[in-house]
């Protein structure tokens, strides 16, 4: 899930482990099961040149900061009862080296990368502009 921020922050124990300052993006990044190589690389050149900022930009145009933050709930099931289930979610074995490459893939496009802690007690801070807010899904947006 990507949203177009003003500003953006993650604290971990009373400090701040990764902030951006800036107009730019907060990425909640989940994976699942069968992710693999092909969806890192997917994700990260989307994340980077999607045109979500001001002006139908992309963060690759304007040098804007992505915040990305782990966040295996986002392949929560609520659909039955009132307890959601985390099974679509990959474990840590799995989405840790996934999170770590698309940050890295993303570094390696060019962008400024910042960073929530993995599998921490997150506070997450932002300014929504707009607000702009996509779920990219590899799958549902294959035609």
């Amino acid at each position: 899930m990507i949203q177009r921020v003003l500003r953006a922050s993650v604290t971990v124990d009373g400090a701040v482990v990764g902030a951006i300052d800036e107009p730019g993006l907060l990425v909640y990044l989940g994976v699942t099961h069968d992710d693999g190589p092909g969806e890192v690389a997917w994700t990260a050149r989307k994340i980077w040149e999607l045109r979500l900022l001001r002006e139908e930009r992309s963060a690759s145009e304007v040098d804007a900061p992505v915040l990305v933050v782990s966040q295996f709930t986002l392949y929560g099931d609520a659909r039955k009862g009132r307890r959601p289930t985390w099974q679509a979610a990959a474990p840590g074995s799995v989405s840790e080296p996934a999170y770590d490459a698309v940050c890295a893939e993303l570094e390696r496009l060019g962008a400024r990368v910042e960073r929530g802690v993995f599998g921490a007690d997150m506070r997450v801070e932002s300014v929504n502009d707009g607000p702009v807010t996509l779920v990219l899904d590899r799958e549902a947006s294959a035609p």
